[in-house]
């Protein structure tokens, strides 16, 4: 590890991605998002005319369609551009521009789902009678009418529209604090190398054998971040009024329904989860004691979290290593599955390292037409691994999705949108552990299991529990200060980890640095998608090909179906609480497997 992050330019152009396949040059890019204005001025030709025929709402949604598929792939590209360097200006004035452009088109087009809904039913079934094309925005308009009671007048929704870019303050704001402006101290290892911290090295370096060296980087991260916590809770405070706002604005009970509502997802999943969480947590509590004794410390901290209870046995991957290992695990996929993966690695649709200025974490961003792009912050660990097939797994959905479905039809909801990606990290496990060469390699995969487990379905709903207890804080009334919100972080920091964990008062101020607080209720989506993932994974390896298909099947829908519905056609019914129960068992049972190795053989 070096002691200084490079520069963007530094970088192998290999490893990083090809953003020209969008737009070669960037007039192209202003040619793009000039003409989804152009489009949107075509669309307002139409106010007060959508009811009148077939053939005025088939044209009208054409040219919706067309604008926002010019506008989506403006906006992928400026995030991305901006994201491999959020320091540069010019690329947050290209980011800029695409919101300002996205808001005065939301306002324009407002109109559009109030016209739509004051079409009588029996108009409607008319209006497809006589022309067939409107098929294509079936399911769009189904989706409208479904949103009914929640949608305003044309005049309302322009309002809310106006405010869009106004509303994204809290979430840009966070970025820019987190990624371009926040600067860490540097830490010194055993051997005298200096390492400057920041968000993408912390985890990596909280995986080190070095328990003083852990501590030291834990409290300097931490402490970094504690510094500003009444600017985090400033910004997370308006993220919570906005969701409120929006909220009651379109007639929900609360910020959590709104957000689950426009999924269209029950609120008693989520309610499910939790339930089944609760129940469950004898496994986690269970899990940290086990921790406690393989680490052989007198007390379990926070920053033990990360450092495989494995001891002495520490695999690397390079970049390359881990492209092989991903083709091989996910084999079972099918070739076709794999071509495409390996036309992803060829073709360079993946930014893989860190470099200073870049966004953290990863992601999958697809672009309509063109082919999704992964973000990695690459460090050859094993985490780096899974998390390259895991962003692979949501660019393979979205692949499938765009290449079988129209543009709006393509654009799968959050819901299922990590039960891919989770899928394949199980495929990749299973791979692994089925070729361990003895029992202490067996234990280490076993190891990473239960840490990803822990960090997906516990964790993740700890974090859901989180938004909503704050969410609610809000609704009554009581302020969302710094110390109300380390408060209520840390008690279920504790409740979570239990009685063998030590929650290090620093850690109360995670939830600082945590940017899917500023996604709406999304985190619980990933603990329910890493349990159907468990059934479908397993599923898979069982019964081959009759259990690949129709998992196919289902990437190719979009959003064609609810999403509870969706996962019925791969398998998985959350419409129970079933899938979680059975997924905590596997964790259960994962827990005693390796308490069996650590007594028995390690």
């Amino acid at each position: 590890m070096n002691d200084r992050l490079p520069k963007r330019e530094e970088l192998a152009e290999e490893l990083t991605w090809r953003l020209e396949d969008i737009y070669p040059d960037e007039a192209l890019w202003e040619e793009d998002l000039q003409e989804a204005k152009s489009l949107a001025d075509k669309v307002l030709e139409f106010e007060g005319r959508l009811c009148q025929s077939a053939d005025s709402l088939y044209q009208a949604l054409k040219l919706y369609d067309d604008c926002s598929l010019k506008l989506d792939r403006a906006g992928g590209y400026a995030l991305m551009r901006h994201d491999q360097d959020a320091g540069n200006s010019h690329y947050q004035e290209l980011q800029l521009k695409v919101q300002s452009a996205s808001v005065r088109i939301s306002e324009e087009l407002a109109f559009v789902e109030p016209e739509i809904l004051d079409i009588p039913d029996h108009i409607l079934a008319r209006f497809f009678q006589e022309e067939p094309k409107l098929s294509e925005y079936d399911v769009t308009i189904r989706e409208i009418r479904r949103l009914k009671e929640h949608t305003l007048s044309k005049e309302m929704e322009q309002l809310l529209a106006s405010a869009g870019e106004m509303a994204q303050t809290p979430y840009n704001s966070f970025g820019m604090l987190s990624n371009a402006d926040l600067k860490f101290p540097s830490v010194t290892d055993a051997e005298g190398k200096v390492i400057v911290l920041s968000n993408g090295r912390f985890v990596p370096l909280q995986m080190s054998p070095d328990r003083a060296l852990r501590k030291e980087i834990f409290e300097k991260y931490y402490t970094r971040y504690s510094e500003f916590a009444n600017t985090w809770a400033a910004l997370y405070d308006g993220q919570v009024k906005k969701q409120i706002f929006y909220a009651r604005a379109r007639k929900y009970p609360s910020s959590f329904a709104a957000a689950v509502g426009a999924n269209n997802v029950d609120p008693a999943v989520c309610d499910r989860l939790i339930d089944s969480i609760h129940r469950g947590m004898e496994h986690m509590h269970r899990y940290v004691s086990l921790r406690k004794k393989m680490l052989g410390v007198d007390q379990l901290h926070m920053y033990d979290v990360y450092v495989p209870m494995v001891a002495d046995y520490d695999r690397k991957f390079t970049y390359e290593e881990a492209k092989e290992i991903s083709l091989k695990a996910l084999a079972p996929l099918g070739e076709e599955y794999l071509s495409i993966v390996r036309q992803a690695y060829e073709d360079r649709w993946i930014d893989v390292c860190e470099n200073e200025g870049k966004r953290s974490g990863a992601y999958s961003s697809g672009v309509y037409g063109v082919h999704p792009y992964m973000l990695l912050n690459y460090t050859d660990t094993l985490d780096d691994v899974f998390t390259l097939v895991h962003e692979m797994g949501h660019s393979l959905h979205t692949w499938y999705s765009s290449h079988a479905q129209s543009h709006l039809n393509s654009e799968y909801r959050i819901f299922v949108a990590e039960v891919a990606s989770t899928t394949n990290e199980i495929l990749l496990l299973e791979y692994l552990l089925a070729r361990a060469e003895d029992p202490k390699e067996e234990a280490y995969l076993i190891n990473h299991y239960l840490e990803c487990f822990k960090g997906t379905v516990y964790r993740q709903t700890m974090f859901e529990e989180f938004e909503r207890r704050t969410n609610a804080m809000a609704e009554e009334g009581t302020p969302l200060t710094a110390g109300t919100l380390c408060d209520t972080y840390l008690e279920l920091n504790k409740q979570y980890f239990g009685p063998d964990m030590v929650s290090d008062p620093l850690i109360a101020y995670e939830w600082c640095r945590i940017p899917h607080f500023y996604y709406n209720f999304y985190v619980y989506q990933y603990a329910t998608s890493f349990s159907a993932a468990v059934a479908i994974a397993h599923r898979i390896l069982e019964q081959g090909e009759s259990a690949v298909k129709p998992y196919l099947d289902f990437l190719r829908s979009g959003c064609t179906q609810d999403p509870v519905s969706l996962l019925k056609i791969a398998g998985v019914d959350l419409s129970t609480s079933k899938p979680v129960d059975e997924a905590l068992q596997v964790f259960g049972d994962a827990v005693r497997q390796m308490e069996e190795l650590w007594t028995g053989t390690l």
